[in-house]
């Protein structure tokens, strides 16, 4: 690339505050990667600017006057699609249920802005925001069709017996996987004979808010996990952000642990802790399922799964919106089924039925 900028990313920064969008263009052009192609109060203003500028990415605020950000990705990806980071201040529950249907739009990846302190949130958003930045201009565009909206009532669930796991799905995602969960929840049966545990990379709050957003369109029980909870057959755990996730052999079966022990690859919770414990718990009776991210967590701990005699899905190429982590896996512990995003759900249920049963 050329370090005058003619061939860098151009980033349009869309944003209300005059200040935040001072911040960011500071922070795009310092970063020697990405320069400032300009900036947008709003949304309005913002669709007039992608049109004659044409920017290669967009930040882009949540909440604005005249037009919102949600308002304006819909137009984005349904009019001229391109990768879109949000800037969510993610303070409320309100806040991240937007951030997560933004996601859900096509967004490829989302930056908390400063909450306290500016001078000391602004390093951890500095580098936040030219990682997402990264995760945009390597993202796969055809993979950022929105999905439809699904109601969000809840759906109607068999009353069942609970029992303690015997099987279990552990599901690895990372940069669109939020979109990518929500495309998969529905196609799975509250009668499942298997737990399923997710490990999706992101901050506190917005797990719990994950949860309960994915828990309103699905079959499944679906909850952020709990320390010392026991682990059922139709229900979907969500790793708390900040919190690694494993599990663990109790007297009545297995049950979730929870540690604050280093990030691995960076992050916490990190799917090899869960996919290195279940692969000890429950061996054969797994199926690892890696999903969109940047990255190779995941691909140890399939391996694990593997080697213990359990069955992988990886996420193919095509649908996947950053197909680092699957790439990773497939080379370092390869997959029973590489599948597009709208099959995994079948897939899955279909592979718990494959694998061997511990009684």
């Amino acid at each position: 690339m050329s370090s005058d900028g003619a061939t860098l990313p151009r980033v349009l920064i869309v944003d209300d505050s005059a200040f935040m969008r001072r911040m960011a263009s500071q922070i795009v052009e310092g970063s020697g990667e990405f320069a400032v192609a300009g900036t947008a109060r709003n949304g309005v203003d913002a669709l007039k600017q992608i049109e004659a500028l044409q920017p290669d990415i967009i930040t882009l605020d949540v909440d604005m006057p005249e037009m919102d950000g949600l308002t304006a990705l819909g137009h984005i990806m349904r009019e001229s699609p391109r990768p879109v980071v949000m800037l969510s201040a993610g303070t409320t529950h309100g806040g991240q249920e937007a951030t997560l249907r933004a996601l859900e739009l096509g967004a490829v990846d989302f930056v908390l802005k400063p909450s306290g302190s500016i001078s000391l949130d602004l390093v951890r958003i500095e580098d936040r925001l030219i990682a997402a930045l990264r995760a945009a201009a390597g993202a796969n565009l055809a993979g950022l069709r929105a999905l439809p909206r699904r109601s969000l009532g809840d759906p109607t669930r068999p009353v069942a017996m609970v029992s303690r796991a015997t099987r279990a799905v552990v599901i690895a995602c990372s940069t669109g996987g939020p979109r990518a969960l929500a495309a998969i929840v529905p196609q799975l049966s509250a009668t499942l004979a298997a737990a399923v545990l997710v490990v999706q990379h992101m901050p506190a709050g917005f797990t719990k808010s994950l949860a309960l957003r994915l828990d309103r369109t699905s079959p499944l029980d679906i909850r952020e996990a709990e320390e010392g909870e026991p682990v059922v057959h139709g229900r979907m755990y969500i790793a708390p952000g900040g919190f690694h996730m494993s599990v663990r052999d109790a007297a009545g079966g297995p049950t979730i642990a929870l540690d604050t022990t280093p990030p691995l690859w960076g992050v916490r919770p990190a799917a090899d802790v869960l996919f290195h414990s279940a692969a000890t718990v429950f061996g054969a009776s797994t199926v690892a399922v890696v999903l969109t991210g940047m990255g190779r967590d995941g691909a140890a701990g399939t391996r694990a799964i593997r080697d213990a005699g359990g069955l992988a899905v990886v996420q193919d190429r095509e649908t996947a919106t950053i197909f680092g982590m699957p790439h990773a896996t497939l080379l370092h512990a390869g997959a029973d089924r590489v599948t597009p995003l709208g099959d995994v759900g079948a897939t899955i249920s279909e592979l718990v039925d494959a694998v061997h049963h511990v009684p």
